[in-house]
């Protein structure tokens, strides 16, 4: 008897337990049921997008040193350090900063063209500069400049079409007929251009003009990283000046005439 009245018991608990799991939706309860998956997501994607940033930050520094590793060499700190050749490229920046003041970085390259033709090292000046408006103009203003330092207008060529780096170094040969060219601006500058020249098969050196003091470098020259990151996209893209066109003559000196003078 005692046997008999167990079962029923037995049974009866059994079944709330079981729509119970049933009810809560256990996942454990279902057959086959996976587990979770979580940690899989993680290392699917994350991970990849953890390798991507940080490949994406290791380029910039890598590629800026490989322009100045490959161009350091090219830029002289000194006159009596350049080798002649005909023209001097000069990269055009503005007169006056955003807050209205003299941009020293403006004045140094002025300073190191005038120089630089002075010590007859090059016979002629081509200035390369934005022009993009009628009330901006940086070759014309570079070039009052450079007469007011004893540069003869004769011997100063203008490009008005340097809107970019690549736009003043390729039009130099391509517009301007220039296959030897000395760049004129602070270093970090110069490096990158000489760079992009030599793509262009431009024997390209340069004239570091001098460094501003009283301006904080630090951030010029984290500026000039991504500049020389887009400088490598550029000759990776193949991308051309905004504008060429008919092809213009630089205005020399007679280097013999100069030495007998």
């Amino acid at each position: 008897m005692a046997d008999h009245l167990d079962k029923p018991t037995s049974t009866h608990e059994a079944a709330p337990q079981a729509d119970t799991r049933a009810a809560e939706g256990d996942p454990a309860s279902a057959p086959g049921a996976p587990r979770p998956t979580g940690h899989r997501w993680l290392r699917r994607f994350l991970l990849p997008m953890a390798a991507l940033l940080a490949l994406m930050l290791a380029v910039p520094p890598v590629l800026d040193a490989l322009v100045t590793e490959s161009t350091a060499r090219a830029v002289a700190n000194g006159i009596e350090d350049v080798e002649p050749k005909p023209v001097a490229l000069l990269l055009g920046t503005a007169r006056r900063t955003l807050a209205g003041k003299p941009n020293a970085f403006y004045q140094a390259r002025i300073e190191a063209a005038a120089a630089l033709f002075h010590s007859g090292k090059v016979q002629g000046i081509l200035v390369s500069g934005d022009n993009a408006t009628r009330w901006y103009n940086e070759p014309i203003a570079m070039q009052k400049d450079l007469i007011a330092a004893g540069v003869p207008a004769d011997f100063i060529t203008l490009d008005y079409a340097g809107f970019r780096t690549l736009d003043s170094v390729v039009r130099a040969k391509e517009v301007f007929g220039q296959q030897h060219l000395i760049v004129v601006s602070q270093r970090f500058h110069a490096e990158r251009a000489i760079f992009l020249a030599r793509h262009y098969g431009i024997d390209a050196s340069g004239l570091a003009a001098r460094d501003p003091d009283n301006i904080g470098m630090l951030s010029v020259r984290a500026r000039e990283v991504f500049a020389r990151v887009a400088a490598v996209l550029d000759i990776v893209t193949g991308r051309a000046p905004k504008f060429l066109g008919k092809p213009e003559t630089v205005r020399l000196r007679d280097p013999i005439a100069d030495d007998a003078a």
